[in-house]
């Protein structure tokens, strides 16, 4: 462990990190809010899940800066009388969850399709990637419209509100595993002609040893940037199918759902609803799109400089 943390500490990662300050900045504020929605039971002044903290009359308070607002809900409350601050840091949980959780589907199939696919080549090749090509031809936002439609005509609103977040990562997982899998057959058609491969052939190793142990380790670093990205793709389509109706419901508030209930009123002079979960969504996205790109240009091998 101590000679891992030795060479990382030596490594051009941890040495171009340092040197970012873009990087830097967006790592900040990306832990300041992961911190923000792991602590959130503690953290918040209310539980916007408990009823007892909830009265309707309430309702849309402004926040405490302006004249009619309450200093009780520093950031005023939402058309249900919850109050915004505490109900922004339980969607923002919501909201990181559904985002890891879909992208660690999307890696699980993409990975063990794009290993397949590429290393054996064919038939096996030409199926997987026609698939894919059929999935890609959808927009994602129509699969995942699409099939959250489905599950509440079928099992109904109140079935649909318990399930809504492992059938929100089911959904956009699904519709979005075909780039990483793309991604991971182009590494292992790269790799699967090396001469570390044909060595392990020649000694005997099952195919699925070879792809597990000694080609997958290979192409994890075009898994983690692209990875990185989709996190922030996979939080933009929860929010996206939230305000469309889809996503989240009302009482199980993400970023997305409350900027949709707030977004009726906001001409009537009730912003705060939608302009704060708006922002705090847009700095989560930035931060996360913004260390991507520094994780794309750092493991690019044709700009390693070290």
């Amino acid at each position: 462990m101590k000679q891992k943390w030795d060479r990382f500490k030596k490594s051009y990662l941890l040495y171009s990190f340092k040197r970012d300050r873009v990087a830097i900045a967006s790592f900040i504020v990306l832990v300041m809010l992961i911190l923000l929605s792991i602590l959130a039971p503690v953290i918040s002044p209310y539980d916007p899940y408990n009823a007892m903290n909830i009265d309707i009359m309430n309702s849309e308070i402004p926040p405490a800066w302006i004249e009619e607002g309450s200093k009780d809900f520093i950031f005023g409350t939402d058309i249900q009388g919850r109050d915004l601050l505490s109900t922004m840091i339980y969607g923002l949980r919501l909201s990181i969850t559904i985002g890891c959780g879909a992208v660690l589907l999307q890696a699980l199939l993409g990975i063990i399709i794009g290993l397949v696919s590429g290393y054996f080549g064919g038939k096996v090749d030409a199926v997987l990637m026609r698939i894919a090509d059929i999935q890609l031809s959808f927009p994602y936002l129509m699969v995942a419209i699409f099939i959250s439609a489905i599950f509440q005509v079928v099992f109904g609103i109140g079935r649909f509100e318990e399930l809504a977040v492992p059938l929100l990562i089911v959904i956009i997982g699904i519709s979005e595993w075909p780039q990483i899998a793309r991604t991971v057959r182009a590494s292992v058609m790269r790799e699967k002609s090396k001469e570390y491969v044909e060595a392990a052939r020649v000694i005997g190793l099952s195919p699925k040893l070879i792809m597990i142990r000694h080609i997958l380790p290979n192409t994890m670093t075009a898994v983690l940037v692209i990875s990185t990205i989709q996190v922030a793709n996979a939080i933009m389509s929860e929010a996206a199918l939230s305000f469309l109706g889809l996503g989240m419901p009302i009482t199980k508030p993400s970023l997305g759902s409350l900027i949709k209930s707030g977004f009726e009123y906001i001409f009537s002079g009730t912003w705060w609803i939608t302009l704060f979960p708006g922002i705090i969504l847009v700095i989560l996205v930035l931060v996360i799109n913004l260390l991507g790109d520094w994780l794309r240009d750092v493991l690019n091998p044709k700009l390693y400089k070290g």
